[in-house]
Formats: C-alpha cells, sequence, structure tokens
C-alpha cells in the first residue's frame, strides 16, 4: 500500500468518525438536551438577554415539575416561539398576586430572586390538573401565566440546568 492509499483510507476512517459524531449529537440534542439562547428580560436578574442555557428534555418524563423549576416552554399563544420562566404553582395550587407579592395556597411565597419591586394584582385562581403556573422573575417585565393563563405540561420544552455561556455567567440553575 502507497502513501497516498494509507494517506486516503485515514481521512476517509476520520471523515467516518465526523459523520458518526455529529449524527449522534443531534440525536442526542434533539432527545436528551439543547441550548437555549435568552432572548428577553423577563428572567432578569436570574437570565440575561444572550445568556445562553443548557435545557434538559428528559427529566419531566420521569418526575413531575417543582415550584421553583426554571424551565423553557412553548409559548402558548405562538408554539413556534420559545419562552424561560419560572414555575411558581403546581395542579392544584391557588396563585394570587397581592400589591405584587405572590401567595400559593393563602401563604405569602418567599422569593429572593425578584427583581425590583414586583407590582400589581392577579387571581386568585386555581391551577387545573395537568398544568403549572409560570412567572417570570422580573414581574414588571414579563408575560407570563398571568397573560396566557395556566400551562399545560405539554408545552413544557425541559428544565433549564446550567448557564453555560458567557463563560463569566457560568451556574448551575438547579437548586435540588
Amino acid at each position: 500500500m502507497t502513501d497516498w492509499q494509507k494517506l486516503g483510507r485515514s481521512a476517509w476512517e476520520f471523515l467516518k468518525t465526523l459523520i458518526v459524531a455529529f449524527v449522534l449529537a443531534q440525536l442526542i440534542m434533539v432527545s436528551v438536551a439543547q441550548a437555549f439562547q435568552v432572548e428577553q428580560y423577563s428572567m432578569e436578574p436570574t437570565l440575561l438577554p444572550r445568556d445562553r442555557v443548557l435545557v434538559d428534555k428528559v427529566t419531566y418524563r420521569f418526575r413531575q415539575p417543582h415550584r421553583g423549576d426554571i424551565v423553557v416552554l412553548k409559548y402558548p399563544l405562538n408554539e413556534q416561539r420559545n419562552y424561560i420562566k419560572r414555575i411558581v404553582a403546581l395542579p392544584g395550587d391557588r396563585v394570587q398576586v397581592k400589591e405584587g407579592k405572590l401567595y400559593i395556597n393563602g401563604r405569602r411565597s418567599q422569593e429572593s430572586y425578584l427583581n425590583g419591586s414586583p407590582q400589581g394584582n392577579y387571581g386568585p385562581v386555581t391551577v387545573p390538573r395537568g398544568s403549572v403556573f409560570v412567572m417570570g422573575d422580573n414581574r414588571n417585565n414579563s408575560e407570563d401565566s398571568r397573560a396566557f393563563g395556566a400551562l399545560k405540561k405539554d408545552l413544557l420544552v425541559g428544565q433549564a440546568l446550567l448557564i453555560y455561556w458567557p463563560p463569566i455567567r457560568l451556574r448551575l440553575l438547579v437548586t435540588r
């Protein structure tokens, strides 16, 4: 075998490896995890525009969502768009906002992650079975369940796990 044949064979092996790696990466991105870029100000200060987060698309197949989870969701009024919000209430919970403060089942929710002093009133409403209630951390600048109602669980894309870009903001978003 000549040197050219050896080089050709090595190049072919390398190309096959790249193709397999690309196909595997695509399968993982479609079924297991997905990169997502934040485009809105509704989750400040937790997430900023242009932050990139890794979203786990598998967890909710095995467990129910929890209060406090940050999730990527399909916007109910246009499912081609994705939003990112925080789950604040679960099925059966009674949600009310009084003078900007969130109450779940009559108890004031402690929310150290909020941006500023939220304003306004909402509810009370009870979250239906098979749904969650989502809100942005920047309550005065967030289109969330107060605007589009409780979110059906089948519109959840997945749970945001970590900010991976920019590197200076690298951190986990999962608290449990």
